[in-house]
């Protein structure tokens, strides 16, 4: 007996790293010192920082994975693991610097890992940040066949006195909301649980269920979503907002907050970016709902508090600048909605819908 009849195939996995190598190498920085393959990675801080303080974050994709293994799609998660890191280390101010991975699977399968690891190197070279190293576990018995997990870890840096820690907020300043790209990467347990409870097509074997009437499988198109069908709408990457956000951190924009908008939505993360005796009155009617959002409240006979507590509804990212920045900081980002004012508080968010 040997370590392959157990079940894992060492030198499948040494070919699986150099199968990776390019795309790994591709997200590369300047700061990046060897190369792949050792007990660790090596990354040189930049130059020009006086006091400079590292930021660190980590995150996963969660059951959005059950979508991607159902239609055999492995593409874009990846991103979102990036997105999912990044964008929280973006938050405080910092500017991602590199990115670890680490992939589970019960049996290494190459091609589609290779396809996870193209989203993963997508996400670095899109937000700037290389792609240091990772681990691949290949774990027999723990993980159904075709099944694997994955987490993400983030390291940026911002200067000390740049930090943004909710200090700098003031009563009156203005929420600036930049869009999402759909759902994300939160609440698809709840995205799920409306697919099982109303399936009309199984999107592997096209087999019909006996009463169509009932809801709509992952391959079908409702006519709100204009031609895509909910499984291509709801694979859709998350947004990344480092390169956009950078750049506004380098401009003459006065910027005192930023909150990336993940599970529990706005009313959860945005009191994460305040400073003390403070609330947020939003707006909820400044900027559209996405048609997903229509379709699984509808399709999940969903209460709109419940929407809101769940999704990000179509706002991924929120900007926190002074009322007197607020023209020059819709003008830098373009697409984005001016959608709430700090209010004297305690930490609540107000004026989103209820029932």
């Amino acid at each position: 007996m040997d370590y392959r009849q157990a079940g894992v195939d060492v030198v499948a996995g040494r070919a699986f790293v150099e199968t990776i190598r390019s795309l790994v190498e591709g997200t590369y920085r300047p700061e990046v010192l060897g190369g792949l393959g050792g007990f660790g990675g090596y990354f040189e801080l930049p130059a020009g920082y006086r006091q400079p303080v590292l930021v660190s974050g980590t995150d996963g994709v969660g059951t959005k994975l059950k979508l991607a293994h159902r239609l055999n799609r492995h593409d874009t998660v990846g991103i979102d693991l990036v997105a999912m890191c990044v964008n929280d280390v973006l938050t405080s101010g910092a500017e991602p610097l590199y990115f670890l991975d680490y992939l589970a699977t019960g049996q290494l399968e190459p091609e589609q890992l290779t396809q996870v690891v193209a989203g993963v190197a997508a996400g670095c070279r899109q937000s700037g940040c290389a792609l240091l190293g990772g681990e691949t576990a290949e774990m027999p018995g723990f993980y159904d066949q075709g099944e694997y997990d994955m987490a993400g870890f983030c390291v940026g840096i911002v200067e000390k006195s740049a930090i943004l820690d909710g200090s700098q907020v003031r009563t009156g300043d203005v929420l600036i909301g930049l869009p999402s790209s759909g759902v994300h990467s939160n609440g698809y347990s709840l995205v799920r649980k409306i697919m099982a409870d109303a399936p009309r097509q199984d999107a592997l074997t096209g087999t019909e269920t006996v009463d169509r009437s009932v809801g709509y499988g992952w391959d079908e198109c409702p006519a709100l979503l204009a031609g895509q069908s909910l499984g291509d709408v709801l694979l859709t990457p998350t947004e990344l907002y480092v390169k956009p956000v950078l750049a506004a951190l380098k401009s003459d924009l006065e910027i005192h907050a930023m909150a990336h908008i993940t599970g529990g939505g706005l009313p959860e993360n945005l009191p994460r970016c305040l400073g003390k005796n403070q609330s947020i009155y939003i707006e909820s009617n400044s900027w559209p709902m996405l048609p997903i959002f229509k379709w699984l409240q509808s399709a999940g006979g969903i209460a709109i508090a419940e929407m809101f507590k769940t999704f990000n509804m179509g706002i991924g990212f929120v900007i926190v600048v002074p009322a007197n920045q607020a023209e020059a900081a819709l003008a830098h980002f373009q697409s984005a909605y001016q959608i709430g004012t700090v209010i004297n508080g305690n930490g609540v968010v107000t004026g989103l819908p209820e029932g």
